[in-house]
């Protein structure tokens, strides 16, 4: 009799399943390399975060992309808080305090 093999280890995870249901992109932080671990489940993402509090040292333009020939959404006071998913390349990405998302070059909150 061949030795019992162990059981299986349960694997948890999410169904890819359905039609796909896109949240807004304006108020919901995903990309295909990175999303708000909230979305998990929702978005296919390469990496999942929790977003950082991060308080603006300086007044920053809210952009829709990480290009200055892109769409302003808003400006933002110096004081003001965004909830960052990423500082890379010059550029903060994350949630402007009224939830839409978008983003400030990186000196306004100083990463």
């Amino acid at each position: 009799m061949p030795p019992a093999s162990p059981p299986s280890p349960k694997v948890e995870g999410f169904a890819l399943s359905g039609v796909s249901n896109l949240p807004d992109p304006l108020t919901h932080a995903y990309r295909k390399d990175l999303a708000d671990a909230a979305l998990a489940g929702r978005v296919i993402a390469s990496h999942y975060a929790e977003p950082l509090n991060r308080r603006l040292v300086k007044d920053a333009v809210l952009w829709l992309a990480d290009d200055e020939t892109s769409e302003q959404i808003d400006t933002l006071p110096a004081g003001s808080h965004l909830r960052m998913l990423d500082c890379s390349r010059g550029w903060a990405w994350g949630y402007a305090p009224d939830g839409r998302v978008g983003y400030v070059r990186a000196e306004a909150i100083g990463c």
